[in-house]
């Protein structure tokens, strides 16, 4: 049983090694690009639709709500990034029904590189919304002792994103691999359909923190009015 897809190496040249955990990246992002190519070339506006068309508003409107009830008053800046990071990570689990499909999102590599990404995303919003100078004096509030503090957390998360995203996604394959081994087959059958659970909300979970953090960092700070004097 292998503890990761990065230890399953498809082909392999000197140091360039092609694991599972990039096959399957890759194919997932062909999945979805593909699928929302498909879904989206032939979009009515009258009242007919296709069943396609339907889910796919479905989709795109549970997520825009989502993102709004987090804090962001302006869901369609940011749903591009955030929706894409739900579907990933959803679609990398449910796929696991497939029998020689690997997660992507059980290995640490995948997963902090989805950290990365939005700890890349929140000041590249912040800056957007605030401006450069304001959104670099945020780390220094309420006062300018604050402003380790403020970087260790921003590091902090994106660790602490990475390792439970990891944590939950591959304790559910390493489950399933112990059950397969010594229990009969249904059990497994039952601990993935509970592990394609488990990823549902873990991908719930890292796109709702990864808008709280985009929501706090675009949060524009308004200086207090002074006091009317009479």
């Amino acid at each position: 049983m292998h503890l990761s897809p990065d230890q399953i190496i498809y082909w392999q040249y000197r140091f360039f090694k092609l694991n599972a955990t990039i096959v399957f990246t890759w194919a997932l992002m062909l999945v979805l690009a593909g699928g929302s190519r498909l879904i989206t070339r032939k979009l009515s506006v009258g009242l007919e639709r296709s069943r396609w068309q339907n889910l796919l508003e479905i989709v795109v409107t549970g997520i825009a709500k989502q993102i709004e009830e987090a804090g962001l008053s302006q869901p369609q800046k940011y749903i591009g990034f955030l929706g894409t990071l739900f579907l990933f990570i959803a679609t990398a689990s449910l796929c696991n029904v497939f029998p020689v499909y690997q997660p992507p999102t059980a290995s640490l590599s995948t997963t902090a590189a989805l950290a990365l990404c939005v700890f890349v995303a929140v000041p590249l919003f912040g800056i957007e919304e605030q401006g450069l100078g304001n959104y670099l004096k945020s780390y220094m509030q309420p006062t300018f002792f604050m402003l380790p503090f403020n970087i260790i957390s921003e590091l902090s998360r994106t660790l602490a994103l990475a390792i439970r995203l990891f944590g939950n996604m591959m304790s559910g394959a390493m489950i399933v691999g112990i059950l397969l081994t010594i229990t009969p087959f249904i059990f497994p059958i039952v601990m993935t359909l509970l592990g394609q659970l488990t990823g549902m909300v873990q991908a719930y979970i890292f796109s709702i923190l990864a808008t709280v953090y985009i929501a706090a960092g675009t949060r524009v700070r308004k200086p207090k009015p002074e006091p009317v004097k009479d």
